[in-house]
């Protein structure tokens, strides 16, 4: 299962750790695949580049997510590779210059392993957390909480006029067709060429004169003509139903990220109630309508974004998250 990382590393932090790893020394472990049926991609001065090497750089760039797969025949694997090169080339340069000894990349060295031994534990306790299980758990418990709309599936034919729409129902109400009046009567150039077709949609998302009309239609009720922004309407109801609830396979992305934020804040929260943690500066002062972050706000790749859309599963999962024992 592909869980997303609270953060990555960046270039920065794998440089720093190729400078690290390169300062313990080197030895013939390298020539030995770090992961089963890994292939060697290049050589550095006699040291091997593994393709597991350049996926984690990817990775590590965001580029591909943990678990998935990167062909070593790609053009982002290629990219990927010469900067691995780079890296390594750069390393091996900066311990000949003794730059490991200095007091700032001693330090540098020591936040970026930090950051990475701290990547490792995430990684570990949500791997462990984060099963078929516990998404299966969280996504039957939304399903009980969540609330199905109805759904409405109309026809319209839209004119310019109260008299115009009043002439298109006495029309429809003596048997004309639908399809036919709508072709070549309609105004509304997004249904007119597929006989009003609305498809299916919840009164929320219509404008509000919709609402009204549909309140109480039943289906096969003629609606109207009733004024909106684009003319007179005359509906037809089709069908009514509930909307489909999400299917697992959908809501999955988002309760893997719940989950995930989940495991994280738990994780962060025990440990600092197990540790003694001073904070020697003052907090900023307040200024007066600045927005505020909240003190709770999940890491930026737990937040809904191009990639991770919003939806209702995401607002709603933290009341539906199964009771912790």
């Amino acid at each position: 299962m592909n869980i997303a990382k609270p953060r990555a590393f960046g270039v920065a932090a794998a440089i720093a750790l190729t400078l690290l790893v390169a300062a313990c020394g080197r030895n013939k472990a390298d020539e030995r695949p770090p992961e089963p049926g890994d292939t060697a991609v290049a050589r550095v001065d006699g040291h091997t580049v593994w393709a597991s090497d350049v996926k984690r750089e990817a990775v590590a760039q965001g580029l591909i997510s943990e678990g998935e797969p990167l062909d070593i025949g790609s053009d982002l694997f290629r990219q990927r590779l010469d900067e691995v090169v780079d890296q390594k080339l750069l390393a091996a340069e900066a311990l000949k210059q003794k730059l490991d000894k200095d007091p700032v990349a001693q330090r540098r060295l020591a936040a970026a392993r930090e950051r990475i031994l701290g990547d490792m534990l995430v990684e570990n306790v949500v791997e462990k957390a984060v099963n078929e299980n516990a998404i299966r758990g969280l996504y039957a418990e939304q399903q009980k909480l969540s609330k199905r709309s109805e759904e409405i599936r109309a026809r319209q034919i839209l004119v310019g006029s109260q008299a115009d729409a009043e002439a298109v129902k006495k029309l429809l109400s003596t048997g004309a067709s639908f399809d036919a009046l709508a072709m070549e009567r309609s105004t509304d150039p997004a249904t007119r060429f597929n006989g009003g077709d609305l498809g299916y949609f919840t009164v929320d998302v219509m404008p509000a004169a919709y609402a009204v009309a549909l309140k109480d239609a039943q289906k096969g009720a003629l609606v109207g003509p009733f004024q909106t922004e684009g003319g007179w309407a005359v509906l037809r109801v089709e069908d009514k139903r509930l909307e489909e609830p999400i299917t697992l396979e959908a809501a999955r992305p988002q309760i893997v990220r719940f989950l995930t934020y989940d495991q994280v804040r738990d994780l962060l929260e025990k440990l600092r109630g197990a540790s003694k943690v001073e904070m020697l500066t003052s907090k900023p002062q307040d200024v007066p309508g600045a927005p505020q972050e909240p003190a709770s706000a999940p890491p930026a790749s737990l937040q809904p974004g191009p990639g991770n859309p919003p939806s209702d599963l995401d607002a709603a999962a933290p009341a539906a998250a199964p009771a912790k024992k």
